[in-house]
């Protein structure tokens, strides 16, 4: 035995608790000098800050918005600098903003006060930075843009979420009358019989009550549907004429509250803030919201397709893969989700 494992040794094999040993060690040296660098960064950033500051003569969100494009690079090193800042004006201006936002009133029907609020901040920005201007209007324009995207983003997540949080109700004639516009949309030349009916499981519900399926995601996931139905007629016509295929369909209205899931993932998670601060120069509204889940249902049926997916049980693959593609494309500072409708 002791032959063996000096023969062993002597080849390079080691045993198995020594490897294990080996990266645990690894992984504690590798930790620590992290955490070392890490430290020292934080007592040095301020020191390189001043540096810069007197040899180009700009302060931080100055050189952020002179060597970025607008889009998504910008505001993202803009909102990681705003929400990192010590200075006391600007955590002043982030909570103002923030409360403004997180109460559903930085929106285009606020225009007055959203207005006043970022001129507001681009001013005390300018004044605590020592920055004239009219020497630097690219910059005001910048921060302008900027602002509007972070808490646009923002106010679009507290819409989002109230609307999730109001349950559906079939004694709420609103309620009944979108439901009913579904229905219409999808089956023009099938009139709905009830407002309970077994119809409901023809175009993908589980059940004969369609309120069942929106437990959890509430209005929102009707107004989802809705949206894509009334304004993309063709393209949810088509998809659900494919979802009812004998060979490959799928369950269409239960599939298409699963991407209610999945695109308030995206958005709460700020995954979606690459798509909007490269495709909006202002705020975003409920619509925009709309407009990217309309692209996750076709980016789906068209997987699901190319896939030749021929049971329900695919549909789980289908929608692991197209999320991953998601994740991927969005970490990319350039990207635009884009889908040509039919």
């Amino acid at each position: 035995m002791g032959m063996t494992s000096v023969k062993s040794l002597s080849k390079g094999y080691l045993p198995s608790w020594l490897s294990s040993f080996r990266l645990f060690i690894n992984y504690i040296i590798s930790f620590t000098l992290s955490s070392i660098l890490s430290l020292l960064w934080f007592y040095l950033k301020p020191w390189v800050k001043i540096g810069l500051r007197k040899c180009t003569g700009l302060c931080e969100l100055q050189r952020i918005c002179y060597k970025t494009e607008k889009g998504a690079q910008r505001s993202l090193e803009v909102e990681k600098c705003v929400y990192s800042s010590k200075c006391q004006i600007v955590k002043t201006i982030r909570n103002q903003l923030d409360d403004v936002a997180k109460n559903g009133r930085f929106n285009s029907s606020n225009t007055r006060e959203v207005v006043q609020l970022v001129e507001n901040a681009v001013e005390s920005i300018c004044n605590e930075k020592e920055i004239n201007p009219s020497n630097h209007p690219e910059f005001v324009t910048a921060m302008r843009i900027c602002f509007l995207q972070i808490y646009g983003y923002k106010n679009l997540q507290y819409k989002i979420n109230c609307l999730r949080n109001v349950p559906i109700d079939l004694n709420n004639s609103k309620h009944v009358k979108k439901l009913t516009k579904l229905w219409n949309s999808l089956n023009p030349n099938n009139p709905l019989q009830s407002k309970i009916s077994s119809q409901w499981i023809e175009i993908g519900f589980n059940c004969e009550d369609p309120v069942a399926n929106f437990r959890g995601i509430g209005l929102l996931g009707l107004e989802n549907l809705l949206y894509f139905s009334i304004n993309y007629t063709k393209n949810a016509q088509q998809i659900l004429n494919h979802s009812k295929s004998t060979i490959n369909g799928f369950p269409f209205a239960s599939t298409g509250i699963y991407l209610t899931y999945v695109t308030i993932n995206l958005l709460n998670t700020g995954r979606l803030k690459t798509h909007f601060y490269n495709s909006h120069f202002g705020t975003t509204c409920l619509e925009d919201f709309h407009k990217v889940y309309c692209y996750l249902f076709c980016a789906l049926e068209h997987l699901w397709l190319k896939e030749k997916s021929n049971n329900e049980n695919d549909l789980s693959f289908i929608k692991e893969k197209l999320i991953s593609k998601l994740d991927s494309e969005l970490e990319r500072n350039d990207i635009i989700l884009k889908w040509i409708p039919l």
